[in-house]
């Protein structure tokens, strides 16, 4: 088995030995054990110096997780010559009760509707060759009553906002739409972005940040080529799009700058890049650069249009970036690799806690939530000399391997002589197979 303590040396110049051996013992408690993780739930599990008040400190010392986490990839699960992109996303983890700090009603996808809950930006690295997301920051999104006070006047102006004059109105002035007010969200994205780029500075090249539809207008553009970055996002399926003006010049006024506007159900031939068709289905990829005239540049615009062969029926999707120098098909994979963002949340959920955690104050809940995704990195990092010999284990086989060695290792605690080696290796490969999913083929020499 993997050391877990001897992983987390190299943090000692950012953590005192005394938190780094509390969190080593916490982490093989939370690869162990089964129920729900919480510090009661972790102390059950943990070994001799793991007790219910030392979780507590624990979970209530501020650890400055941004080094963390970008330190333990560094050390372990960076490739120099990989290509990465960061991703960005926001998790919603429902919670009852009015203490927890930063509760409020956020919007879950879940149950279509806002819900008592706390929300956690995520900022993610992918990894472009292994198809693999590793959290990389993590900040809980705390709406203050001035930013929830602006909301509602928007919604409510929104709401009120008569129809007025076709046309542009008098005397008013072309706006530079470079200059943008970024929101309160767009101004912590841009901070949280701007401390990660601090920190992999020389050490990772990163040119793209890849978010969702919601992010997909002017001011989140802005706010990703103000850090240096490109974005990558998904336009409505409606958005009025425009080809550039190859035109002969009027000979008046100012050049025109904008062409046709673009026909989703009858796009140009000289932009298809791609056909293929399965099953029934026939996909066309379209690219071109185009105008939006609410944003202040070229947009590099893919369009995948799919057709239903034999009733005809299609959709379409709208996806673009500001770097026009990338490839249909780059963009495409990028903006589909964004989703292993997703598989983070569900690992953080599922098996290490995101969403069990009881604590309320603002460390404590700062100190779950960065855990439950820093043990996502670490169980990526113990998974790979298990993808070696079959590429389809998972966390559950983890957890389960984990689990046997805890077994095998208290109850040989109660023999007056341990077994040979070879002997206690076999017991520790029997028993650590119990609830494996994906079994691994039996070892001729276990030694």
């Amino acid at each position: 088995m993997i050391d877990i303590l001897a992983l987390l040396q190299y943090l000692s110049p950012h953590l005192d030995m005394t938190t780094i051996r509390q969190m080593s013992r916490i982490i093989l408690a939370m690869l162990a054990m089964t129920g729900r993780v919480t510090m009661l739930g972790i102390s059950r599990w943990t070994e001799k110096g793991g007790s219910y008040r030392t979780v507590q400190r624990f979970f209530h010392t501020v650890i400055p997780w941004a080094m963390l986490f970008w330190l333990f990839f560094q050390r372990h699960l960076l490739d120099p010559n990989a290509t990465c992109f960061l991703a960005g996303d926001e998790s919603v983890v429902t919670k009852a009760g009015k203490k927890t700090h930063g509760i409020d009603r956020f919007f879950s996808s879940l149950y279509g509707k806002p819900v008592p809950s706390l929300a956690f930006f995520v900022l993610s690295l992918v990894h472009v060759e292994e198809r693999r997301s590793y959290p990389i920051m993590v900040e809980q999104v705390i709406r203050t009553e001035e930013e929830k006070e602006a909301a509602k006047a928007k919604k409510e102006a929104k709401q009120k906002k008569a129809k007025g004059k076709p046309g542009r109105p008098k005397g008013s002035k072309n706006r530079d739409k470079t200059q943008v007010e970024l929101t309160p969200e767009l101004t912590r994205i841009q901070q949280m972005v701007q401390k990660l780029l601090s920190l992999t500075m020389g050490a990772l090249l990163i040119k793209h940040l890849v978010m969702d539809g919601h992010f997909g207008n002017n001011n989140a553009l802005q706010m990703t080529r103000q850090c240096g970055l490109h974005l990558i996002s998904k336009l409505r399926h409606d958005s009025a799009l425009y080809f550039r003006y190859d035109g002969p010049y009027a000979g008046c006024g100012a050049p025109k700058k904008y062409g046709d506007k673009i026909n989703y159900a009858d796009i140009p031939t000289q932009y298809l890049k791609a056909t293929t068709t399965e099953k029934e289905i026939r996909t066309d990829i379209y690219q071109a650069e185009m105008l939006h005239k609410e944003f202040a540049q070229l947009l590099n615009v893919v369009i995948i249009v799919k057709t239903n062969i034999k009733t005809g029926a299609w959709a379409h999707v709208v996806l673009f970036s500001s770097d026009l120098t990338l490839d249909y098909d780059c963009l495409i994979d990028y903006y589909h690799l964004r989703f292993q963002i997703e598989f983070n949340f569900r690992d953080a959920k599922q098996y290490w806690g995101l969403e069990d955690f009881m604590n309320v104050k603002e460390t404590a809940v700062t100190n779950a939530a960065n855990l439950s995704l820093f043990m996502v990195n670490v169980s990526q990092l113990l998974l790979r000399d298990f993808r070696q010999q079959d590429s389809t284990v998972n966390v559950l086989d983890l957890k389960a391997y984990y689990r046997g060695h805890k077994y095998v290792t208290e109850t040989l605690k109660w023999l007056p002589q341990k077994p040979e080696p070879i002997l206690m290796a076999r017991i520790f490969e029997q028993v650590s197979r119990l609830g494996r999913i994906h079994c691994p083929l039996p070892n001729p020499n276990p030694s």
